[in-house]
């Protein structure tokens, strides 16, 4: 699994009610631990763990579901339990399906490293958990787990877009596809670096203009990615309700007025735009 995958996984599990027998495993799964090695720690026969809720899979993690308010002291007991030693494992893991605490023990210069989150925030520190799934990552990208999990959202809808619009994927549709990712990308990339003036200008914008039901986003798009083509020469004369972002393309942009709003409607919905741009939320359907 890469890590675009093991984000939605985890994100997926996050949100799913806590269950303190299947957590270990389910964990273990979303970062693509093979059935074969999950069957055999439930049955018993490769897990060495010597705490109560505990799973061992060695050279990998010591992790334990445990009672409530007693994250802390589990952390502690793994920590310090022979098992965790004589099992190589480079992570503790202890949860209460309230709270979770994580500590890297090995990792070329980095032992010691902790997370402390609660239960539903633990996607969020995905970067600390990708040597998991032998993913090393620089420390940019592991203090910054935005960054994939935006491409992960990116991904979601260009997959799920070309699963509603199969005639999308064609080669006389495929410029239309790649000119509406690429301005909604480039969107995102303006409001986050300040190219557009303002803070959340974009997001703003979607959200005031969207039905909550967002059944006119693909509309709400459409004059978004218009506003932004008017030439400078006649910005003057627009009417107050016009969207007030930049001219950036300044009239250079083709006009694609059906690749703009065909085919949008039957996902990028409102919720979903938003969680998208917010980079942190799960996305919703």
């Amino acid at each position: 699994m890469n890590a675009v995958e093991i984000e939605a996984a985890i994100s997926e599990l996050a949100l799913q009610a806590f269950a303190p027998l299947e957590f270990p495993y389910a964990f273990l799964a979303a970062f693509g631990h093979k059935e074969t090695t999950l069957k055999r720690l439930r049955s018993g026969n490769s897990n060495t763990s010597d705490l109560p809720g505990g799973v061992l899979l060695r050279n990998h993690i010591h992790l334990a579901v445990c009672g409530e308010g007693d994250v802390g002291t589990t952390l502690q007991a793994l920590r310090t339990s022979p098992a965790t030693a004589k099992g190589k494992a480079k992570f503790i893991l202890a949860t209460d399906g309230q709270t979770l605490e994580a500590e890297e023990l090995v990792s070329g210069g980095n032992a010691g490293d902790t997370i402390a989150p609660a239960y539903p925030d633990f996607p969020n520190h995905l970067g600390f958990f990708l040597p998991l799934a032998s993913i090393t990552t620089i420390k940019e990208i592991k203090d910054n787990p935005v960054d994939v999990r935006a491409t992960g959202r990116l991904n979601k809808l260009y997959v799920e877009l070309l699963r509603e619009n199969p005639d999308w994927a064609s080669d006389e549709r495929r410029a239309d596809m790649n000119h509406f990712m690429a301005r909604l990308i480039f969107c995102f990339f303006a409001e986050d670096t300040d190219i557009f003036n303002g803070e959340g200008l974009f997001t703003q914008i979607l959200e005031q203009w969207s039905e909550r039901d967002g059944s006119n986003t693909h509309q709400v798009l459409a004059e978004i990615f218009r506003a932004m083509n008017i030439k400078s020469s006649e910005r003057a004369h627009l009417p107050p309700s016009e969207p007030r972002l930049p001219n950036w393309a300044n009239g250079s942009w083709p006009v694609r007025p059906d690749s703009l709003a065909c085919g949008v409607r039957y996902w990028l919905r409102h919720h979903f735009c938003l969680h998208l741009i917010q980079m942190g939320q799960p996305c919703q359907q």
